[in-house]
């Protein structure tokens, strides 16, 4: 019976990726005009073709699509690929001081130039799988040259971890913060976990030794520093000195580290570093279960220094929790995981899913309606949570 769950879960999940998700931005967010992609969409489904395009957007499209196209073997899929990478390394790759731009104009040229590492760790991803899903070998150069410059300065050698945000010639800036909502701290979980997501990539195509000890690095950060040993959760901003400087959980970071660290130490092949990570990232699953509500779906946050809880249901942590509890499912053979994911994935399908227009919406308000507020595809919502969600359990349930 629980073959058949899970069978009817990747059958759904495929039928949601090719006929939903992947045709949404191939038909709607090509810019024709100025190249590449538009830079939004808003919540009314309506392309702004002014606005900025995102090097955060660009990575995570070039991400998806060469993902798609490794996975699924479907050339339209690595059309968009291509004009993907083509737009990135003609536009977003700094030639002069290395690393990429935050964002350009509509017509492709320079907006923001800071070299934020979160946004550097998104280019590694992107162009390793566009390599693991074609072999171009400047890609992976690209995306050593950008690992190298990110050790380089971003690095802290005397307190480990990485430092969050430089100027376009690689000077540490004052306004350390990936978003308006976040802390001006110097060390974040979430850069980190996103480097840690790009380190692993890159390890899969590129076996440099010091790669694998900076991974192995980021896996014991997480596991002694970022996690919070008392209530399993993911501590988010910290000094230089890793004091923690925060009172949020976060429960979709919380489920999709659970599943990144994981993957992270099982691709180093260390059998007792793998089985430590394991139990780690159970109870990690266990923690951002706290978030779960009777609907199937995960919130968005909580502040534990206030009580104020953000009973949002956002679309990523709803494709984050489908994978985080599948991943726990394989790791422990318990249905219970399984019923979490398969109650996850139909919240998604009975709310998010925009049905008349594709794609997902933004968000559900605590109250049920639809956010229409913020974007449909924008600077930060893009395919990367829900196409890694499909592609993640279709090609774990085979």
């Amino acid at each position: 019976m629980t073959n058949t769950f899970a069978q009817q879960l990747a059958t759904d999940l495929h039928h949601e990726l090719t006929q939903n998700i992947l045709p949404f931005w191939m038909v709607r967010m090509v810019d024709n005009e100025n190249g590449g992609f538009y830079g939004q969409i808003d919540g009314n489904n309506t392309v702004n073709a002014l606005a900025p395009k995102g090097g955060i957007l660009n990575a995570r499209i070039l991400w998806t699509f060469s993902a798609a196209y490794r996975q699924l073997g479907d050339s339209q899929y690595l059309d968009i690929a291509i004009r993907a990478r083509d737009y990135i390394l003609n536009h977003f790759i700094d030639r002069e001081h290395g690393g990429t731009y935050w964002s350009l104009d509509h017509r492709g040229f320079p907006l923001d130039t800071k070299k934020q590492i979160y946004s550097q760790a998104f280019f590694i991803y992107a162009l390793t799988e566009f390599f693991l899903a074609t072999g171009d070998g400047q890609c992976l150069e690209e995306a050593i040259k950008i690992y190298r410059l990110i050790e380089q300065y971003s690095f802290d050698v005397s307190g480990s971890g990485y430092l969050e945000a430089y100027s376009r010639d690689w000077h540490l800036l004052d306004d350390l913060r990936l978003s308006a909502k976040d802390a001006n701290e110097k060390k974040t979980m979430n850069t980190h976990l996103h480097i840690l997501e790009a380190y692993t990539n890159l390890y899969r195509v590129w076996k440099d030794n010091d790669l694998r000890n900076q991974l192995r690095n980021l896996i014991y950060l997480f596991t002694d520093r970022i996690i919070d040993p008392q209530t399993s959760h993911l501590n988010l901003f910290f000094n230089e000195d890793w004091i923690c400087r925060s009172t949020i959980t976060s429960y979709g970071h919380d489920i999709e580290c659970s599943w990144l660290l994981y993957e992270a130490a099982n691709l180093l092949g260390d059998e007792m570093l793998t089985g430590k990570v394991k139990q780690i990232c159970l109870s990690i699953v266990n923690a951002a279960s706290e978030g779960l509500q009777p609907d199937g779906s995960i919130i968005n946050e909580r502040n534990n220094a206030t009580g104020h809880t953000d009973a949002d249901r956002h679309w990523w942590p709803q494709a984050e929790a489908v994978v985080g509890f599948y991943n726990a499912f394989e790791l422990t053979c318990k249905d219970h995981y399984l019923t979490k994911a398969l109650n996850a994935y139909a919240y998604i399908q009975q709310h998010l899913v925009d049905k008349a227009n594709g794609e997902w919406y933004w968000s559900i308000r605590a109250d049920g309606s639809v956010n229409r507020h913020d974007d449909k595809a924008g600077f930060w919502k893009c395919p990367y949570h829900n196409g890694r969600m499909c592609l993640e359990i279709i090609a774990r349930v085979g």
